[in-house]
């Protein structure tokens, strides 16, 4: 598997992970935070905050295909590293919030691993795919029976 082929795909998954996770926390509140870290889980009013997670995870997923499917991927790189804001938070939210270390390292800190990961290699990519094919583009536009020099 070359290294574009690996970024690609873990970038599929930083998008896939949150949409997932959003979808879940608005389609299925009862069993969606299990695993997330805190004990108990809100309720009453509270339970609001399923509803706040689920569509800043699917706002983030969104912005996440759209700039992979238009090709961005340099700003999807730089948007991928902005977004690892979000499993620090998450961690934090975990420790400060009756949740035990182990899984804030283990649950969210592994989330924080993995986007910084795609972030790094989506930002240190050289564009040579896209330019390679631009190239091409071009070269076979100005030996076309119809182009003047």
């Amino acid at each position: 598997m070359t290294r574009y082929r690996l970024t690609t795909l873990l970038a599929v998954i930083s998008a896939a992970a949150p949409l997932y996770f959003g979808l879940s926390f608005l389609l299925d509140p009862g069993s969606a935070p299990e695993g997330y870290g805190i004990e108990p889980w809100p309720t009453g009013n509270a339970d609001g905050y399923f509803v706040v997670k689920g569509v800043r995870d699917i706002g983030a997923a969104a912005v996440m295909f759209l700039l992979l499917g238009l090709g961005q991927r340099r700003i999807l790189g730089w948007v991928v590293l902005i977004n690892a804001v979000i499993p620090t938070g998450d961690a934090l939210a975990v420790v400060t919030h009756g949740g035990t270390t182990a899984t804030a390292l283990t649950v969210h800190g592994s989330a924080l691993a993995f986007v910084l990961l795609t972030a790094a290699l989506l930002l240190t990519e050289r564009p040579q795919a896209a330019s390679a094919g631009f190239r091409a583009n071009v070269h076979s536009d100005t030996t076309s029976p119809g182009h003047r020099h």
